[in-house]
This record gives structure tokens, sequence and C-alpha cells, in this order.
């Protein structure tokens, strides 16, 4: 019962396709559709592609940008903004924009965030206030007690009336 070992050989290929080129005329095509729809649905992906002439996974929009970094006092008029208005309108936003220098999108990113960071902050606040109580509270039975011998008066405690009428 002795297998040929060379019927099971696996043949392991690194196949890496090669890098496309688009031409001018294409590339005017591609920037047109991206300005208009930064983030084209498949469909419209397919329909680049047959006009263009090339493959739909060939079709995608160019790397993310780069992380947007505020001046202190753009972050200044930003949080003003947001104390006044934490949901502005795309006029409120674009005003924003122009004023402290940045595309109106990154504006309304910034207040995406920052709503999110005030509702996970007021969701950690409870907690972290009952936890403050919690080691400030002096247990609920020593409270209104004292002892005679240092000046503590247990007229309050329960557990120690009984001491009392001895």
């Amino acid at each position: 019962m002795a297998e040929d070992a060379s019927s099971h050989k696996m043949v392991t290929t690194n196949h890496r396709r090669s890098r496309t080129k688009f031409t001018e005329d294409q590339l005017k095509i591609l920037i047109n559709t991206f300005n208009q729809k930064p983030y084209p649905g498949y469909a419209t992906k397919q329909k680049l592609a047959l006009e263009i002439n090339t493959e739909e996974s060939r079709i995608q929009r160019e790397a993310r940008r780069c992380r947007t970094t505020y001046s202190t006092s753009q972050l200044h008029t930003l949080i003003k903004a947001f104390v006044k208005n934490p949901y502005p309108g795309i006029d409120s936003r674009e005003e924003l924009a122009k004023e402290i220098g940045v595309p109106e999108s990154r504006v309304q990113i910034w207040f995406q965030n920052r709503r999110s960071r005030l509702l996970l902050q007021r969701k950690r606040e409870p907690v972290a206030s009952l936890e403050q109580e919690e080691q400030n509270k002096i247990p609920e039975g020593l409270q209104g007690t004292e002892d005679t011998q240092n000046g503590t008066n247990f007229s309050n405690d329960s557990r120690f009336s009984e001491a009392r009428t001895w």
C-alpha cells in the first residue's frame, strides 16, 4: 500500500499581479468620478471599469487622508461652538470651516468625534461618582455612634443598645 509521493505534490506559486497603469484619459474619468463621489459603490465601480476597460477590482480610491491636527486657537473656536450647539447645521459648519481654515468635512468629523467622546464620558461619570461615594461612605451601621471611652456615643446604633442597658 505504498503511495506515490509524486502524486501529492503541491505546486505553490507566488504570482503577484502587475501594477495597473492608467492612461491620461482613464485618469481624467476616474478623478472626475471620485471628485463627485469619493466612495463609489460596487455598481459605480463596475460601470467605471467598463467605461475605462479595466477590472472592477483595479478601481480604488486613494489612500486615507492624513490625520488633521488643530492649533490651539482652532480648537478653542471649535469647543466654543460645540458648547453653544453640539449639532450644528451645514451653514454653521461651513462658517466655522472658513473661520479656522479647514474643510467643512473635517469640522463635521470633529463634531461627531466630540459628541462621541462626550457620551462616553457621561457613561463613565456615574460609575466614577458611585465608586467615589463608596470610598467616602461610612458604613451605615456606624453613623451616629460614639465610643464612650474615646468620647464616642453608641446611642444611634441598634447593635450596641444591649450594651447600654447593662
